[in-house]
């Protein structure tokens, strides 16, 4: 396991969905089971779906959304386990094609690449999920030992019902 000051280090890795402004219950619950935390986000989830300012205060470290150049030093030590929450139907098709456009999807697809375990907590309207190429890309991710939690639709608007913790159990069995 990858030690900073003794912890285990959780990237979190957060997608474009209206419940997103509630991540920083996950990076609560991360360290209070002893986690440090770093997040990743798309760059459409920068775009006002979380309050940024607010999650770096709460980890201590920036958001990344964007590759650092070949000469900046890593701004994350390696992670010893990956939550995306929300995940959504885009980031779970591209990262299932391994399509790493963009730095979350990349970390994803690394992250399974290194046998870092992984949690997925889908936030994926319903008909999205009912798309034929969803239900092909959990086949696959789950065939590459990603954990999934149960689905949530978003659509009702029911934030509390969002599995937050789930995704650290994931992790953590």
């Amino acid at each position: 396991m990858t030690q900073q000051a003794g912890k285990p280090f959780l990237y979190v890795v957060v997608c474009a969905a209206g419940i997103a402004a509630d991540v920083g219950e996950l990076i609560g619950a991360a360290q209070r089971r002893g986690w440090e935390v770093g997040v990743i986000a798309t760059p459409v989830a920068m775009n006002g779906f979380f309050d940024t300012a607010a999650v770096e205060t709460q980890t201590g470290r920036p958001v990344r959304s964007a590759w650092r150049t070949p000469g900046d030093p890593r701004p994350f030590p390696p992670p010893d386990a990956v939550v995306v929450a929300p995940a959504t139907f885009n980031t779970v098709n591209k990262w299932a094609a391994g399509l790493a456009d963009t730095l979350a999807v990349a970390t994803l697809c690394e992250a399974s690449g290194l046998g870092v375990p992984v949690a997925a907590l889908p936030c994926v309207a319903d008909a999205l999920a009912a798309h034929p190429a969803y239900q092909e890309s959990l086949i696959r991710l789950r065939g590459m030992g990603v954990r999934f939690g149960e689905p949530y639709s978003g659509e009702n608007r029911d934030t509390a019902g969002f599995p937050w913790e789930r995704g650290l159990d994931l992790v953590s069995r």
